[in-house]
């Protein structure tokens, strides 16, 4: 009787002290988007956002396999990561803008224990392993473990229309969720190239952001840049309309939300 009362005790004992095993939501593991919409979150309410810095810093890469396991889930967080840092670390310091090319190359956010570079996130995980100076048309060859592991599957081309480099010229920054990810990058981008874009109907000349020329490969081309802007109604369906690109305006502008 003794120790049929000591083995239930030790079991209970057992069960009150076992670590909470992540939240599942009906599209898997969904704590690590959650955490990735707080940040943001956060940040717009002028929230201290220390705490889910080192959250981050202390995942494993394992937990983030895990957690996200579709492209909708990878997206989603990886998006709202990378704006949330853009936010952070440009807010505090200004001055690391002077030099563009070195903010976005140098390994400064820690994420699961590694350091990486806004470049890592961008071109690696979001684009799939593009070389960041092949205008969409040359994979990197060697991606190291990191990338290769947390990368999406299907490269969206939408993402450069959610992506926000600090500029004011980027687009604005939405809190994006796996739920609602395929309607969300759908009006961003309506609202994006609406805003962006220029159309005379006089010359046949169309203005348009100097993102679909540095990315050109992700959109097929200037062939696929006219289609994206006929299906986005920016203009008619008329293969020989020129495209022009706007010079991008790199002011620094950091108050720049959106609701999607």
């Amino acid at each position: 009787m003794k120790l049929h009362v000591l083995v239930i005790l030790v079991w209970v004992l057992f069960s009150c002290c076992k670590v909470q095993e992540p939240t599942q939501g009906k599209d898997g593991f969904d704590h690590l988007n959650s955490l990735s919409e707080q940040f943001l979150e956060d940040i717009k309410a002028g929230n201290d956002t220390k705490r889910i810095q080192e959250q981050l810093a202390k995942l494993r890469v394992e937990e983030l396999e895990g957690a996200l396991q579709t492209d909708a889930q990878k997206l989603a967080f990886w998006i709202n990561i990378y704006n949330a840092f853009i936010l952070v670390i440009l807010n505090e310091h200004p001055e690391y803008y002077e030099d563009k090319s070195e903010f976005f190359a140098k390994e400064q956010l820690v994420i699961a224990g590694e350091k990486i570079a806004f470049a890592k996130i961008e071109h690696g995980i979001i684009r799939k392993s593009q070389w960041d100076k092949g205008f969409g048309y040359v994979r990197t060859w060697f991606p190291n473990s990191f990338e290769r592991r947390l990368r999406v599957e299907q490269p969206d081309y939408r993402i450069h229309f959610a992506l926000n480099c600090g500029a004011k010229d980027c687009p604005p920054v939405a809190i994006y969720t796996p739920e609602r990810l395929q309607e969300q990058l759908k009006k961003g981008t309506q609202l994006f190239l609406k805003r962006s874009s220029k159309y005379d109907p006089d010359k046949k000349e169309v203005t348009v952001t100097a993102l679909f020329n540095w990315f050109r490969g992700d959109f097929g081309g200037k062939r696929g840049i006219k289609k994206i802007l006929q299906e986005h109604h920016i203009i008619p369906d008329d293969t020989k309309i020129n495209l022009t690109y706007e010079n991008y305006d790199w002011t620094l502008e950091l108050d720049n939300f959106i609701s999607l």
